[in-house]
């Protein structure tokens, strides 16, 4: 099941601009709305799996998982 997120995005002069609301650090520009929305999804992706990797890295060798809904 994927995940919904909103990307803001807005158009800077030759630019556009936008960012990931719900997960901080995630922004990209690109030429087109259609290339920016691509990186947005790239780089949330990254994103994701960057932090996971970190969150396991700090809690091994014991740890437990559990899916969270809100």
């Amino acid at each position: 099941m994927a995940n919904t997120y909103t990307a803001i995005t807005k158009k800077d002069r030759e630019w556009w601009i936008g960012w990931i609301e719900e997960v901080p650090g995630v922004n990209c520009q690109e030429k087109s709305q259609e290339e920016l929305i691509e990186s947005l999804k790239v780089t949330l992706k990254e994103a994701i799996e960057f932090n996971r990797q970190e969150a396991i890295k700090a809690a091994e060798p014991d740890y437990q998982e559990a899916p969270l809904s809100v």
